[in-house]
């Protein structure tokens, strides 16, 4: 978990540009409508900026969250459990730094506690926060692992990203029907072969390879 009083390892980094207001987000997407080709003044466009703008202030909201919050408050009651949990099927939507088109997929998330355990919509909150900013897959699923080791310091963590990204599907080369899988293992997950083969039978991979 990161000292008190220094960033923190999973918070965004501060853009070292002046702000952008969102009249200037307005400017911007009537810009790209006219350099596309079309009229940002004609009926069917003259909404499509605040629309945009709306879109983007949903799609990138993780850059004004800290997904180190979510984990923080921790249950110890657990009767002594110390076991895997896994939460398995996070679906998720992020965008492709390089292009900003979609990428859509699923997370699964494992860890083995000690001593204590979080709630698991914050394990989904945790994917939601990285999601929502402009990413490469497997940024994303670092980051998640490495946030949830530095906040519950569990004995080991295990994280697959399985996503489809529109930057090849729907340019470039156009190859449909792939997917993406990365992985990140920490501590016992990348330590232990008998974990890590637990963690992948868990989440439907099996095999432990």
């Amino acid at each position: 978990m990161s000292e008190p009083g220094t960033p923190s390892l999973c918070a965004a980094s501060k853009p070292t540009s002046p702000p952008v207001t969102r009249d200037q987000a307005l400017d911007a997407v009537r810009t790209l409508l006219r350099w596309a080709g079309d009229e940002p003044t004609r009926e069917g466009l003259r909404d499509t900026p605040k629309r945009v703008v709306d879109a983007y202030s949903e799609w990138f909201s993780g850059y004004s969250e800290d997904p180190e919050d979510f984990l923080r408050r921790t249950f110890k009651e657990v009767a002594g459990y110390d076991e895997m949990i896994v939460l398995r099927d996070i679906e998720f939507e992020s965008h492709c730094e390089h292009h900003l088109a979609p990428i859509i997929g699923r997370v699964h998330v494992g860890y083995l506690p000690d001593g204590k355990v979080v709630g698991i919509s914050k394990l989904a909150r945790v994917v939601d926060a990285f999601a929502h900013r402009m990413q490469v897959q497997e940024k994303l699923t670092a980051q998640i692992a490495t946030c949830i080791r530095n906040v519950l310091n569990p004995r080991g963590v295990g994280v697959v990203v399985d996503a489809t990204h529109q930057c090849m599907t729907t340019r470039g080369v156009h190859k449909r029907g792939v997917s993406l899988i990365t992985s990140q293992m920490l501590g016992s997950f990348r330590e232990d072969a008998r974990t890590r083969a637990e963690f992948l039978n868990f989440i439907g991979i099996g095999g432990g390879h």
